[in-house]
């Protein structure tokens, strides 16, 4: 896929093709958990299973199709919860089993598949979450299930022990064209956010003297990030993870790849043996590491289905493949290294910058080589000065607002065609602003739709302290 910087392929989502399954494949339990921004249901199965996933409205329906499956009679569903309003369970011509989740209007479902991990056998899970801005009749996407035992998953409760409901005829499904949500005709479609909120699960990442474990800190700054961007009309957020639980590096990837995020951004938090570092840092992809993924992929090329731009690599010779991949990762280091600037920039305002200018890693999670992707260290969870500080909800809410207005700095600045920043481009500021007796400076911010940090960096201002009849330059991003 070529960065989104460029062009965007008309998007349409294909279907998983079904696994070989042996005769005894069943569902053995069907369990659903509920979060503050996020529904999950796992069906649990007896051994690997594919699936076919489509949304049905009015009303609205997630409907999981499992070939050559069944379901033991009297099998126990879960009760509303979230996003959920019931579970069915029917069977269909040809052999399939299919799950029907009625859920509220207004709701977008991803799926895939884990191996066994822990006290897990192989489990098939649909995450619901509410969608922005979408019609319950756009709301017609099939993010494909991978089966790729990648992800461990927290302790949840048991099914239902309340009677279950009887397993029901469900007709079949039509067939419908799958679509990216839009924005009402000429307005545009929505950026798309993959916000990565590290470690997780089974790894804590760092652990500040204190006791702060980074995994819980990021977290906490993603989930607000995850809603300044949401406040943002134009973008929408996607939460690699929204509780704690762990996702392989790769994994984290694949599925910012898969909803054809526009930019990644994975938040951590920094360790050092010096006691004493502190500050945050921006890190893009090294080159080296872009060098290596690529002959990675190249070697890979024909035993996988990798796109680069919704260009297949698998059916190009080695030369072109090569130069595909290059071009495509050349372009998205550099827009990372462009957003990183202004995200350095924001966050300058509101914490300590250890590197003035943006690093460059050899992270996986940054390697996808069509999508703009920045690792940001917020802070040094080892110090025990800055581990307070982070722990601080005040604190976390102003580096996730830094964050969002380096997002949005980037792409008012890099606008990708067909968006709603292209097709609603902000008016020019005037150059000045005399204040006036009672205005604050993030009134003047909000009025001319730009950042306290950089209307403070555009005056030298150092704080809040302004005075009536006082002349302001407006920064025009």
């Amino acid at each position: 896929m070529l960065p989104k910087i460029w062009p965007r392929l008309a998007l349409t989502i294909g279907i998983a093709a079904p696994l070989a399954l042996a005769d005894a494949a069943e569902i053995r339990g069907v369990r659903a958990s509920s979060g503050p921004i996020s529904t999950r249901v796992v069906l649990d199965v007896s051994e690997p299973a594919g699936h076919r996933m489509f949304m049905l409205a009015n009303p609205s329906r997630v409907v999981v199709d499992l070939p050559g499956m069944s379901t033991p009679e009297g099998l126990p569903l879960p009760e509303a919860r979230g996003f959920l309003s019931r579970v069915r369970i029917g069977n269909q011509p040809g052999d399939v089993l299919r799950v029907v989740l009625d859920v509220k209007p207004n709701v977008t479902p991803t799926s895939f598949v884990l191996g066994p991990e822990a006290r897990f056998g192989h489990r098939i899970v649909v995450d619901l979450k509410a969608s922005k801005d979408v019609a319950p009749a756009e709301q017609a996407r099939a993010p494909v299930a991978e089966a790729e035992p990648t992800r461990a998953e927290p302790p949840q409760a048991g099914p239902s022990e309340a009677e279950p409901p009887r397993a029901e005829s469900i007709a079949p499904a039509p067939e419908i064209v799958m679509r990216a949500p839009e924005r009402a005709s000429g307005q545009g479609r929505d950026l798309v956010i993959a916000i990565d909120a590290g470690h997780g699960g089974k790894d804590p990442g760092a652990i500040g003297p204190k006791g702060a474990r980074e995994k819980d800190i990021v977290l906490s700054i993603s989930d607000l990030l995850a809603r300044e961007v949401d406040s943002v009309p134009g973008m929408r957020s996607l939460l690699i993870r929204d509780e704690d639980f762990y996702v392989a590096h790769r994994e984290r990837m694949a599925i910012a790849h898969r909803a054809e995020a526009d930019f990644f951004i994975s938040v951590h938090a920094d360790a050092a043996r010096n006691s004493r570092a502190r500050g945050a840092t921006v890190y893009a992809l090294s080159t080296k590491r872009a060098s290596d993924e690529a002959a990675r992929r190249l070697a890979e090329r024909e035993n996988a289905s990798d796109l680069i731009g919704g260009v297949s690599l698998s059916d190009k010779d080695a030369v072109l493949a090569k130069v595909l991949l290059d071009l495509s990762q050349s372009a998205a280091i550099s827009a990372s290294m462009t957003a990183g600037e202004h995200i350095i920039g924001e966050l300058g305002a509101v914490t300590r910058i250890r590197k003035t200018t943006v690093q460059q890693a050899p992270f996986i999670v940054l390697t996808s080589p069509d999508i703009p992707s920045l690792l940001i260290e917020t802070g040094y969870i080892s110090n025990p000065g800055e581990e307070s500080v982070l722990r601080a909800s005040s604190h976390q809410a102003k580096l996730a607002r830094a964050l969002r207005d380096g997002i949005v700095g980037y792409f008012r600045s890099n606008p990708p065609p067909g968006t709603y920043f292209a097709m609603n481009p902000r008016p020019p500021s005037p150059a000045r602003h005399v204040i006036a007796r009672g205005e604050t400076l993030s009134q003047i911010a909000a009025r001319y739709e730009v950042s306290l940090a950089s209307l403070r960096r555009a005056n030298s201002i150092s704080g809040d302290r302004i005075r009536a009849g006082q002349v302001l330059t407006i920064p025009t991003s």
